[in-house]
């Protein structure tokens, strides 16, 4: 169930009809869980997992939201179908990443050349 949804959201921020903010509140979201950086070190007892107990969920709903039903509706049955075809979503969610961050990596080169210059 949870693979089926994250896989629906993945193809809903690929999907032409959601809105951009959507789109970036579900960029935003991937990055974080997936980034080593937390708002609240994880190290630390209790504290450390709070954060990715409230934030995640939180902006998992928010995103939902912001996706129109019928979009939505659509991904969820697009999902399903490829998940029963058994297709390697690992890939796919790794290639997204690796996409996220270096998009976030030359942004900040871009950055930094500009300050500096």
């Amino acid at each position: 169930m949870l693979k089926a949804e994250t896989f629906a959201l993945y193809l809903a921020m690929r999907d032409p009809r959601t809105p951009w903010y959507a789109k970036l509140v579900l960029a935003v979201i991937v990055a974080y869980v997936l980034s080593p950086i937390d708002l609240i070190p994880d190290f630390l007892p209790v504290l450390g997992y709070l954060d990715d107990l409230i934030l995640v969920p939180i902006g998992i709903a928010v995103a939902i939201k912001l996706i129109p039903d019928s979009v939505m509706a659509d991904c969820r049955s697009k999902a399903a179908k490829t998940i029963q075809k058994g297709k390697r979503l690992g890939l796919i969610a790794g290639s997204i990443i690796i996409v996220i961050w270096l998009v976030l990596a030359g942004l900040m080169v871009m950055w930094i050349y500009q300050a500096v210059k």
